[in-house]
Order: C-alpha cells, then structure tokens, then sequence
C-alpha cells in the first residue's frame, strides 16, 4: 500500500524523496481515518445495541457497566488495536507513530478498568446494607495501582526500556513513595483491618466526638469515611482515625430486637414510709397491684405471726410494705403490661445510691421499636405516666428549688410576720 502511494505521487510529478515521506504521511491518515471509521460504526451500532439489551434486561449488572462507561471505554481499544496492527504491516520503519498508539492503547486499557473496577463497586453497593462490608477502598487501591503500572509500561513503551527495569528502579524511591502515598497506604492498611473485623459498614450509625460526628456512614474510601449527621452535616474522618482511635458504632442496637430505656427518677426520701392499713386498701384498688398487695401481705402477716411480735407497739416492729416498695412493684408491672416494652431482654427496676438530690429509682428496660422518633415517643409516654402516678403512693419527687418556690416561701413569711 506504501508503495502504491509512492509511485502515484512520482507520477504526479513529486520528487521520489519527498514522495517517500508524503507516501508515509498519506498512508498514516488513511489509517487513522479507517480507525474513526471503525469507531463510529462501533459507538453508533454495537454500542447502542448493547444499550437496547441491557435495558431490556432485569439484570442490574449491566446496567451498571453501562452507566460506569466499561463497553464505550473497551470498544476505543478495537480503532486503537487496528492503527497499531496497520502501522506494524505497512510500515514497519515507523518507530515513534507505533510508540505512541501503544501508549494510548496502555492509557486506553488503564482508564477501561479502572471503569470496570467502579462498575464492580457499583454492583456490590446496590446490595442491602445489612451484610455488606465496605471494598470502595480495596477498589481505589486497585485504581490507583492500574494507574501505577499504565505510567510504567506508557514510559517504558516511549522510552523503548523495559518495564520491569523501571519498576526496579521505583525500589530506589521507596521513601519518597512512602512519603507521598502516605494517607492512601495508611487508608489501605485500615481498610482492611474495616473489612476484615467488620468493624464498619455504609449504612452504620457511628459517633465519634472527637472529630465531630454523629450519624450514618454514607463512604468508606480509601483515605476518608464520610457521616452524614443527623443535622445532615458531612463530617469526613480520616479512613485510619477508625483504627487508632475509639469509636462507637450503633449497629449492635439496630440489629439487636430493642433499643434502651435509661432514665432515673429523684424520689424526695422525706416522703418514704410505711404503708397503713389506709394506704393497703388504696393499693389494693390499683389494677396492677390487686394480687401484688395480697400476695405480699399475706407473706408478712404469716411471718409476724410466726415471729409473736407486738406491732401496735411501734412501726418498726416486724416486717410492713411501704409504699416506695408497693411504687416499684407497680412500676414493674407497668413496665411488664406495656405494648411496647421489650420482655425478653434486660428488664430492670431498681434504687441507685441515694444523693443529695434524692433516692434515684432507676428504669431500665428495652423498646421493642427502634425507630428513633417512635421510641422517643414511646419513653416520653413512660415517664409521664410515672410522674403523674408518683403522687398517688404518697411520695414526691425532688427537684431544685425553683423561682416561684421562694416567692412562695417569701409570701408566708410575710403572712407569719403580719400575724405576729
């Protein structure tokens, strides 16, 4: 073909040496333009059809493929392959046009995996993210070191050296490499460490004070993991930070069958005593303590009897309820008959060390709804309903003396000192 294109310039009247070098020129061109030809058929027909099949498709796959580019960036290799194919057969003397089309086939190929490794990433992420553990770091990794070798093996085809003598020199700079790459190693490292203990999954509900977040893992990269708060703020930590410092991670809770009520309630401990007659009558018309007093009295009354002690005497003789007692078996019941209360995880009632603020009475229980607006509402129901019954067993709670308590208390004093 060179040399028909030679002849038909020397009989154009072209000198032979310069129709040589046109012949070559003429005979590139050609080439190239058969290759955009090639191209255009291929993007114009081949790649629509596989578009029209993929959408056709239920699969999910390829849909993937198509939207990360993977058939359009393979398809530039088939123009390029047909100019490095042509050049070798026609004109094997051109050295440099044949450097240079095998270094845009290496950048060609670089950028069509890298393509295909984020369609891979694609597919994986459109799974459910209850058992999904994050590869977005394992797949920049690899990105990064499809882009690593293309530089070598795009130098070395220029250069006309061989590859592996460049990677041998790379062992040379290992510091510096060390030195630049520093964040995406360390990022590698803890990527690993992520997906291997399964310490971190997009979709988790982490909190990490120190770097301010508070909310679900929306990335995990290579060199940063992403939260996205509940004030829908972006926080981005450091990929490595999870590995070399705490944080907490809330997936027990949502995988678990509740999530915790804790929350203690100040009982003023002037108002503890013990229950009379009076009282045991008022709690035996209580729904939830009917069988409750019954049972327990009946209890105390045989081991009094048994003991012969005189109980008109005073009130400490013998064994008597009280009615913080009777208070915190009907909160036990209360708990017990509750819709939304949890029964087969940790159900507790109980007193905390007394403080200057009072007897702290402890609830501590599970909502079977972990929905956070539903078990909000759901805690917040509780204790109003325990506040609005506290007075009905003859106890108060304590709380710091406010405004209005010295208006009041400034109020008899001066009806005290008007009397006087």
């Amino acid at each position: 073909m060179l040399k028909t294109i030679e002849i038909f310039l020397v009989k154009l009247g072209v000198k032979e040496p310069i129709a040589d070098e046109l012949a070559g020129v003429a005979l590139l061109a050609l080439i190239v333009l058969g290759a955009f030809l090639i191209y255009g058929l291929l993007r114009n027909y081949l790649l629509k059809l596989i578009h029209r099949v993929t959408l056709k498709t239920t699969n999910t796959w390829d849909d993937a493929l198509v939207e990360s580019k993977v058939f359009q960036r393979f398809l530039r290799l088939i123009p390029l392959t047909f100019i490095a194919i042509c050049i070798d057969r026609s004109m094997p003397g051109m050295v440099l046009p044949k450097r240079i089309v095998f270094a845009l086939i290496i950048f060609v190929g670089a950028r069509a995996i890298e393509a295909f490794l984020n369609a891979v990433s694609d597919i994986y992420h459109q799974r459910e993210a209850v058992n999904r553990k994050p590869i977005r770091p394992f797949i920049q990794t690899l990105i990064i070191v499809d882009y690593v070798f293309a530089a070598i093996f795009l130098i070395g085809v220029l250069l006309d050296k061989s590859p592996w003598h460049l990677v041998g020199l790379l062992g040379g700079v290992t510091a510096v490499t060390m030195l630049v790459f520093k964040d995406t190693i360390l990022g590698f490292v803890a990527g690993i460490q992520l997906g291997a203990n399964d310490m971190v999954r997009e979709g988790d509900w982490i909190e990490m004070p120190k770097y301010g977040a508070d909310g679900d893992v929306i990335e995990v990269a290579v060199n940063t993991v992403k939260v996205r708060n509940w004030d829908k703020t972006i926080t981005t930590i450091p990929t490595y930070a999870l590995i070399s410092d705490s944080f907490k991670n809330w997936r027990g809770m949502s995988e678990s069958g509740g999530r915790r009520i804790k929350r203690s309630i100040c009982i003023d401990m002037n108002t503890v005593r013990f229950a009379d007659e009076t009282m045991l009558e008022d709690f035996r018309k209580m729904e939830l303590l009917t069988d409750y007093v019954e049972k327990r009295q009946s209890e105390i009354d045989a081991a009094n009897q048994k003991r012969g002690l005189d109980l008109s005497a005073t009130m400490v003789n013998g064994r008597r309820q009280t009615n913080l007692g009777i208070f915190r078996a009907y909160l036990v019941e209360y708990l017990r008959n509750h819709p939304s209360i949890h029964k087969g995880m940790t159900f507790l009632v109980r007193h905390l060390p007394p403080t200057p603020q009072g007897l702290p009475i402890e609830i501590y229980v599970f909502s079977s709804d972990k929905v956070w607006a539903n078990y909000e509402a759901i805690q917040a129901d509780i204790f109003d309903h325990i506040l609005a019954a506290i007075p009905e067993f003859g106890l108060q709670v304590f709380q710091q003396p406010s405004g209005s308590d010295f208006s009041n208390l400034a109020g008899i004093n001066r009806n005290q000192l008007g009397q006087d």
